[in-house]
């Protein structure tokens, strides 16, 4: 099987053979093209070119019909009628042209007689240049040059090298393009200090060129390898001192290092004599990624550089971190007795951090103690706490790697915008491209020179969600009044950015929002509540998502108008700071049904509207226009009744009014024992002023003056509302009656069990029947006449008839005090009646039968 295979293939190689030369032979069936001198000539040269037709191969045996035509690639130069023709042509550029020769038997029919290309070139030039290397201790000798300009020719290269002991090597380069050669023989270094010579020669057709000699001898030549297997290692896991090995080979004495940290583009160079493969290493920094290359060379004058071998990447030890955490903080108050503290801090660089940082330490203690309040160990570059709002805290936080832990940084937490003196003036935020916003400010007025330095702190507004969004700040030194905040700035959100000026442990701020682009929000609040307070609506609204503000909302409008009402509605426009989600309104009317809606602003467009909803309003009494009044009316009655004229005709107006079933029918004084005991009182002087203070009179009356008085001593009546009654006493049917009371105007106090109410009482009747017809109440027409003991009130009148001073066989002795018990007594402002004016004469003697008083006529 494997013989019938290869017998096909040498058929088919021999048909293939066979067909080309056949269309080699049919090519030029017709005739035959000639050029002179040559088909290669010079640059610049003439040829002659001659075509002739074969026997028999013309069109007719007629010359004139036969027309041979010359074509220099598809262009014609030369026509003649005939069997032969011959052209001269000049002026060919440089490289290949063809030419053809056609017979034309018609116009429109052209037969292929033959055809020949013409190579333009030039003469080879002296080969510049030539340098020979052996590439490492085994390796073999390879020579390049510089072969000048194209010759546009096939040249070939001719490399020969001899040395002693009449060592001659030479070797060919075929390629059109042949620069470098490589012989395929290795120069030992048993002698080391032998030359060795190099040449090379170019031949075209047109001529050939040698270059000039290379001399060399082995160290000159041979190139070492690159070193290979290159390592590092440090002392005690220190950078403090790392030696680099590597491998090399053995004829090598010099070496030089180049290394770099991955992210730097300088090198650092270190050059070794002998170093055997090692080299001591003491300026790396810590935890960083080094890139590491070697080269080398085997004589200090002579031969040349190894190429840089394989880049060595690795990554040196930690150590202990030396920078110092910027950190920065921030308050808010939960309610009166505690503060929440957060507390941000930005990630060391890799130089400071010198390793992996595996947590924060962070501690809070109240400076006044001095002790550590609470310790905390974290991951996260931010910490949040609770603490009480007394005292004075600070805060240190540190960071910690395998090695060791930072130097701590140490702030104290004051309140941020305490010192108002200190807030910069005229903050400003402007857009600076897409990413980027430019704060400017003012300094703070006198308290500038105080400055420390400026803290400009930004970040997107709480959206609702519970993550709080993260705080970004920068530091400027005291004579900055702007910084460019750039990074993490996203068009289209709006962002709260404070500068606050240090001083000590004093701080300054001032707030804006600002947005690096802005355009119509994209949505409108949404109403999620309507209320009714006090006759006004409270509207609470939720914001609108954050993606969908498109900028920082400057105003909301509400918008209201009245149910099925085609008026253009009422708005209005309250500042986002002022109202950020809840309003009131209070010109709505009640009893009407509303429709509202709400709408954001941006410096960039109203918002579509949001949700409308319908409310409406119930009203309540307005209570303030009944109570106002009321309050008016009872000032003005109790100023009229302050004044004792008005009482007393207050009183006379309801004694009138008082209905006769209230009234009890006195006894008739006539039947009185205690009347019939005494004789005619004589004229006598009585102390009305006293007896009748509690009547209500517009002015004091005048005393009357009596020529007889019965007893030294009088009653003292008390006014029923004298501020001092009732002080102390005993108590008289459910009230009491003070000492002061029932004291007496006497220089000296009656034997005991004798009453004085005795001599008053009767004093009393004396006055009352003294009255004329026309007198008034309070007023005494006359002295009092001497009335008739016959006369006299009984046992069960309106006077007592068990009193000390009758004789013992009238009645039983009872105490004095239950004789003193009045039968009706009123502690009302008003008087249930009065004592009526006397409307009988009975010239100056009254009788008791004719005296009719009241169940309340006198109150006490």
């Amino acid at each position: 099987m494997a013989q019938t295979n290869g017998g096909c293939s040498l058929a088919l190689i021999f048909i293939i053979v066979l067909l080309l030369a056949k269309a080699n032979i049919d090519v030029c069936k017709r005739g035959d093209v000639t050029v002179k001198p040559s088909r290669v000539i010079s640059l610049g040269s003439a040829v002659n070119i001659s075509c002739s037709l074969k026997p028999e191969q013309g069109c007719s045996q007629y010359p004139s019909v036969n027309r041979l035509i010359l074509y220099k690639f598809d262009r014609q130069i030369h026509f003649l009628h005939g069997y032969s023709l011959s052209s001269q042509v000049t002026g060919l550029p440089l490289g290949t042209t063809l030419f053809l020769c056609k017979l034309a038997c018609s116009k429109n029919k052209e037969f292929r007689i033959c055809g020949a290309e013409i190579s333009v070139g030039v003469v080879p030039e002296q080969p510049q240049n030539l340098s020979c290397i052996q590439k490492g201790e085994h390796g073999t000798v390879t020579c390049i040059w510089d072969r000048g300009r194209d010759t546009h020719l096939y040249t070939a290269y001719t490399l020969q090298l001899t040395g002693p002991k009449n060592f001659t090597w030479q070797r060919q380069c075929n390629d059109h393009y042949c620069d470098h050669l490589d012989l395929g023989i290795n120069l030992t270094p048993e002698l080391p200090e032998s030359s060795y010579t190099a040449k090379v020669t170019a031949t075209n057709s047109l001529g050939n060129a040698s270059s000039i000699p290379s001399t060399f001898t082995f160290l000159d030549i041979v190139r070492p390898l690159p070193p290979w297997n290159i390592r590092i290692k440090c002392v005690n896991a220190s950078v403090s001192r790392c030696i680099l090995q590597w491998r090399d080979e053995g004829l090598v004495l010099l070496n030089r290092l180049r290394y770099r940290p991955n992210s730097s583009r300088s090198w650092t160079m270190v050059s070794a004599t002998n170093a055997k493969g090692r080299q001591d290493l003491l300026d790396l920094k810590p935890f960083t990624e080094y890139e590491f290359q070697i080269s080398s060379k085997l004589h200090l004058y002579k031969g040349s550089w190894s190429d840089w071998s394989e880049p060595f990447r690795t990554q040196t030890p930690e150590e202990e971190p030396t920078g110092t955490l910027d950190v920065w903080y921030m308050k808010q108050p939960i309610d009166y007795n505690r503060q929440q503290i957060s507390l941000f801090w930005k990630n060391m660089s890799v130089s400071e951090a010198r390793g992996k940082i595996l947590h924060y330490l962070v501690t809070l203690q109240e400076v006044a103690g001095g002790k550590v309040t609470m310790q905390n160990i974290t991951e996260h570059t931010s910490w949040t706490w609770i603490i009480p709002r007394t005292g004075k805290w600070a805060a240190t936080v540190s960071a910690a790697n395998s090695k060791g832990s930072s130097p701590p940084t140490r702030i104290n937490i004051t309140d941020l915008c305490e010192a108002e003196l200190l807030a910069p003036r005229q903050v400003s935020a402007n857009s600076e491209g897409v990413d980027n916003m430019m704060v400017t400010w003012e300094p703070p007025g006198k308290a500038a020179p105080a400055v420390q330095e400026y803290v400009v702190e930004w970040r997107e507004p709480h959206s609702g969600s519970d993550t709080q969004p993260p705080l970004n700040w920068l530091r400027s030194p005291p004579y900055n009044v702007s910084a460019l905040i750039s990074g993490n700035i996203k068009p289209y959100s709006c962002y709260e950015i404070c500068v606050c000026a240090l001083s000590g442990d004093q701080r300054g701020c001032s707030s804006i929002r600002s947005n690096s682009k802005h355009k119509a929000p994209l949505s409108g609040p949404h109403i999620n509540a309507i209320s009714e307070e006090k006759g006004n609506i409270v509207i609470s609204w939720n914001e609108i998502p954050a993606q969908e503000q498109m900028g920082c909302i400057l105003h909301y409008r509400i918008y209201w108008k009245e149910q099925d009402s085609n008026s253009q509605p009422q708005l209005c426009e309250i500042p986002y700071r002022v109202s950020p989600n809840s309003h009131s309104i209070d010109s709505l009317q009640p009893g009407v049904t509303y429709v509202l809606w709400i709408t954001a602003l941006t410096a960039a467009g109203e918002s579509p509207p949001g949700n409308k909803r319908e409310f409406h309003l119930q009203g309540k009494a307005n209570w303030s226009v009944f109570v106002a009044p009321s309050i008016c009316v009872a000032v003005v009655i109790v100023g009229i009744f302050s004044t004792r004229y008005f009482r007393q005709k207050v009183f006379v107006l309801l004694s009138a009014l008082r209905p006769q079933w209230c009234s009890k029918e006195i006894p008739d004084p006539a039947n009185s024992t205690w009347a019939k005991k005494y004789p005619t009182v004589e004229k006598m002087q009585l102390p009305l002023d006293r007896l009748l203070t509690d009547w209500p009179t517009p002015e004091e009356p005048e005393p009357l003056v009596i020529s007889e008085v019965l007893h030294q001593v009088t009653p003292v009546f008390r006014h029923p509302h004298h501020p001092h009654w009732p002080d102390k006493g005993q108590e008289i049917q459910g009230h009491y009656t003070s000492e002061e009371d029932t004291g007496y105007s006497a220089s000296s106090l009656p034997p005991p069990k004798a009453l004085i109410a005795e001599t008053g009482l009767v004093d009393l009747y004396k006055m009352l029947g003294s009255r004329s017809p026309d007198s008034k109440p309070g007023h005494l027409a006359g002295p009092v006449t001497v009335l008739p003991v016959d006369y006299l009130p009984t046992h069960e009148g309106y006077l007592p008839s068990n009193i000390e001073y009758l004789p013992s066989h009238e009645a039983p002795i009872t105490d004095p005090l239950e004789e003193l018990k009045p039968q009706h007594i009123s502690l009302s402002i008003f008087p249930s009646s009065s004592l009526h004016p006397l409307t009988f004469s009975c010239d100056k003697k009254l009788t008791l039968d004719r005296l009719k008083m009241g169940c309340s006529s006198l109150m006490l």
